[in-house]
């Protein structure tokens, strides 16, 4: 029993970076942005936030330093992709590449490197956290219990509002939505710059507010699985945050078995959240039976002259 309630207390801090990175990649998706950068994002939000925090001591203010800083180098992609209308696929890998040899440079520069920080304190909620097993549930940080409100509103601006409507709109049809008076480009421009800056508040959540410290390719291939959890999700936030669950339910149970006494292979347990990504790709395709919930126009550059 005490295994269980570690693993569920431990599971929502894990969970959190694959949510807010799906729904990053969800908001640029949905306006038809094929976003495959996430890994180096999130590296840049995790090196941004750990160097605010090393400068202010301040773990919301190095957070939304994840969230800019994340966002002010996906400028560089949404400029290629949108603009330029370069292939978003090696975009994104692009992407990834110059931001791990970056963030690598500038941590070992600045001397950042394994520089320990304070975090983001527990928050108890009264009576329910002490309950038996499923205490630890309610003994988070306050980001952990604000991520399925930032679900919500998400959720509620892309279904409830115009500007969401007609984000989705771009994604599904931006013909249709050039002639009906939506402006395309800029639309998918400033989705990729929001999505990205959620991509960097998981990276900024795993540096400032799980490990308390940067390493050189921390976020350990997160990035890659939120881009298979999206797929997993079907584009639906609701799913990907169930699906997060799961993922980061996996990546706790691992070290509660070890520190259990159950020996695990060292490159089993590193290929673990991978072959579970595999899996679940396979399931969905398998489950899709015809259905294709992919927005209608991802990945296809748009130039306003062009008609179908």
């Amino acid at each position: 029993m005490d295994l269980i309630a570690h693993w569920l207390g431990n599971m929502p801090d894990f969970a959190v970076p694959f949510a807010l990175a799906a729904l990053g990649l969800i908001v640029s998706e949905r306006a038809g942005v094929l976003s495959l950068g996430a890994e180096g994002l999130m590296l840049v939000g995790a090196l941004a936030g750990i160097g605010v925090q090393l400068a202010v001591h301040e773990p919301g203010i190095a957070l939304l330093g994840s969230m800019v800083a994340a966002a002010a180098v996906s400028v560089l992609f949404a400029a290629m992709v949108v603009w330029l209308r370069v292939n978003q696929v090696i975009a994104g890998l692009a992407l990834v590449f110059f931001c791990q040899g970056l963030t690598g440079l500038l941590g070992t520069v600045l001397g950042w490197t394994n520089q320990p920080v304070t975090g983001l304190d527990a928050l108890a909620l009264g009576p329910l956290a002490q309950l038996p097993v499923v205490g630890g549930l309610f003994r988070q940080n306050v980001l952990v219990y604000l991520t399925p409100l930032l679900f919500a509103v998400v959720v509620w601006y892309l279904n409830r509002t115009v500007p969401g409507l007609r984000l989705r709109a771009v994604g599904e049809n931006p013909q249709a939505a050039d002639a009906a008076g939506i402006p395309v480009l800029r639309t998918r421009f400033l989705a990729i710059l929001a999505g990205s800056a959620l991509v960097g508040l998981a990276g900024g959540y795993i540096a400032v507010v799980s490990t308390k410290l940067w390493i050189a390719g921390m976020t350990g291939g997160r990035g890659w699985i939120a881009v298979g959890l999206v797929i997993f999700a079907r584009w639906s936030p609701w799913r990907a945050l169930v699906g997060a669950l799961l993922f980061g339910g996996i990546e706790a149970l691992i070290p509660q078995l070890a520190a259990a006494g159950i020996g695990l292979p060292q490159y089993f347990v590193l290929m673990t959240p991978y072959l579970v990504t595999l899996g679940v790709m396979v399931w969905v395709a398998l489950a899709r039976q015809g259905r294709d919930e992919t927005p209608g126009a991802l990945g296809e550059p748009y130039l306003r002259e062009e008609r179908r």
